[in-house]
């Protein structure tokens, strides 16, 4: 892998384990916890462990209204059935809360959250120029 594509995704990997404490400080204890989960803070990455998983794959965008980008997956760990509006309010919280915190990771960069279709997907400057 490119170095610089590297750092990118490492900051990348920081906003989404921050991403993933905020919401469950927020609304972990709203359901519970799938039977084969582990607790929050009981795995090696915030992506095992809790009610909420949160990560971003690489896409090339074709079709896409945004193109290339990171489109972001917040998944939640329970066997409860999430009410679609409830689903969508974390969503637009995460949504927000990431176009917050962006700016302290990349601050040299053009990036943001965006809508694109029905997923959300991180796009913007990802050149491998200065990083």
């Amino acid at each position: 892998m490119h170095p610089k594509l590297a750092e990118i995704e490492e900051r990348l990997r920081k906003i989404m384990d921050e991403l993933d404490a905020y919401l469950e400080k927020r609304y972990g204890s709203s359901f519970s916890l799938h039977p084969n989960r582990l607790p929050q803070g009981a795995a090696s990455s915030p992506s095992y462990d809790g009610l909420f998983s949160v990560h971003a794959k690489f896409s090339l965008g074709y079709g896409s209204q945004t193109g290339r980008g990171y489109v972001l997956h917040i998944s939640l760990s329970t066997l409860e059935k999430v009410p679609e509006e409830t689903r969508k309010e974390i969503e637009k919280d995460a949504v927000g809360k990431m176009n917050a915190m962006i700016p302290d990771y990349f601050p040299e960069r053009e990036i943001q959250v965006s809508r694109d279709g029905n997923i959300y997907k991180i796009v913007g400057d990802f050149s491998l120029g200065e990083v």
